[in-house]
């Protein structure tokens, strides 16, 4: 019934996305998880704690979310009558957990005023995607930022969900998008963070370790310039400060001959990071 109900979200997602009403009245599944990683990480994240304590919390936190997502699908599953009208219900529950409308429309949101030369509106759009300076990007690195994200969640918000889900259905679906809610919320290199979302960064390194490699594939494939695109992400997928995002960064980059990556400001930080592609 999967691939099935995952195409029926697919077709639900491209043509919908997930409506303005639909958010204001119920929010969005991942919101939902989302507050429940707040509510866990007031509780559990205690700054007094030392850091192996703080891990030890924060691995029990990260499963905690997961069984819970995977045992709320597991259930949802088991409920869902057969054929055709399972189907379509599988496919309903699946929708919310697809990105690619939502993806499409940050993206052009950014591109759009971009090709217009509004600079003010494209900062602002692009300030939604990427967490660097506006402020400090001119046209190419607007450009830049949103290429960068077009890439790394394309494989976060369609391949890793579609591979996950191919694997085990709803619940693998579900958890990832539990597993990678973690990571966005918690998996940062900060004070409050750094010990606490140690064990939700590698689990969401290991969920992302096959479905990236895949994406840097796909775009190879479709883009007709499959042999740059390998070429630029064999050499320099390993540059990017992530072990996953860069497969899909340097294979975009490669197949549209261009330069990703690379230094970027930040409000509280400059990273002097490698580019990817640096000959482009």
């Amino acid at each position: 019934m999967t691939m099935s109900a995952m195409i029926v979200a697919l077709l639900i997602d491209t043509g919908l996305g997930w409506p303005a009403a639909i958010f204001r009245a119920i929010g969005h599944p991942v919101t939902w998880i989302g507050r429940l990683i707040g509510k866990l990480d007031d509780w559990l994240n205690l700054e007094q704690a030392q850091p192996w304590q703080r891990r030890l919390a924060g691995l029990i936190a990260a499963l905690a979310v997961i069984g819970l997502a995977v045992e709320t699908a597991i259930v949802l599953r088991g409920l869902l009558p057969g054929g055709l009208t399972g189907t379509l219900l599988e496919g309903l529950l699946i929708w919310p957990f697809l990105a690619v409308r939502s993806l499409h429309d940050h993206v052009m949101a950014v591109a759009r005023p971009l090709a217009l030369g509004d600079m003010d509106r494209a900062r602002g759009a692009v300030a939604m995607i990427v967490g660097r300076d506006p402020d400090s990007l001119d046209e190419a690195g607007v450009a830049r930022a949103a290429m960068e994200s077009l890439a790394e969640n394309a494989s976060d918000g369609v391949v890793a969900p579609w591979f996950w889900g191919m694997v085990f259905g709803l619940p693998g679906i579900v958890g990832y998008k539990a597993i990678n809610t973690l990571d966005s919320m918690i998996g940062h290199r900060t004070p409050r963070h750094e010990a606490f979302g140690w064990a939700a960064a590698r689990i969401d390194d290991v969920a992302n370790l096959i479905p990236a490699r895949l994406t840097g594939l796909i775009f190879a494939s479709v883009s007709g310039r499959w042999r740059p695109a390998l070429a630029v992400m064999a050499r320099d997928a390993h540059h990017h400060r992530s072990p996953n995002a860069g497969w899909p960064e340097a294979a975009m980059a490669g197949a549209l001959g261009v330069r990703l990556s690379g230094p970027r400001v930040y409000a509280d930080r400059i990273a002097e990071e490698p580019w990817v592609n640096a000959g482009a």
